[in-house]
């Protein structure tokens, strides 16, 4: 993916869609994203058109419906937001954002088991 795509709020929606389902035409991400929101068809294939162009898309046109499929991968796309999201918002502190995630969002003993092993693993790389 380039430095300068810059990807909206409703690009990423399309993204998610996509990611999960790996292929799928207009109609089907039209209506995951009206199950979530009020969207217009017309602006859903108008947005999945331009996307296309813009390289996040690919787009299989040899049957009469268009399938599409993302063109850039979940994590690289996730690490390009949250390096941006650390430079911006917590000035680079990984704690910070941590501390942040933890005190605002529900976390599962499964979850927080993830993290004191990524935490132990940052300790013992750091001896």
């Amino acid at each position: 993916m380039e430095k300068d795509i810059h990807i909206t709020e409703t690009e990423l929606e399309i993204l998610q869609v996509l990611w999960e389902k790996k292929q799928a035409t207009v109609k089907t991400v039209h209506e995951i994203l009206n199950g979530k929101r009020d969207a217009v068809y017309t602006t859903t294939l108008k947005q999945m058109q331009v996307m296309n162009e813009k390289g996040l898309l690919k787009r299989d046109d040899s049957s009469r419906q268009h399938i599409y499929y993302p063109a850039v991968q979940q994590n690289k796309v996730q690490k390009r937001f949250m390096d941006k999201m650390m430079n911006t918002f917590f000035q680079g502190s990984a704690s910070r954002l941590v501390l942040q995630a933890l005190d605002q969002y529900k976390t599962s003993p499964e979850e927080l088991e993830q993290i004191k092993l990524i935490i132990d693993k940052a300790k013992n790389s750091k001896k």
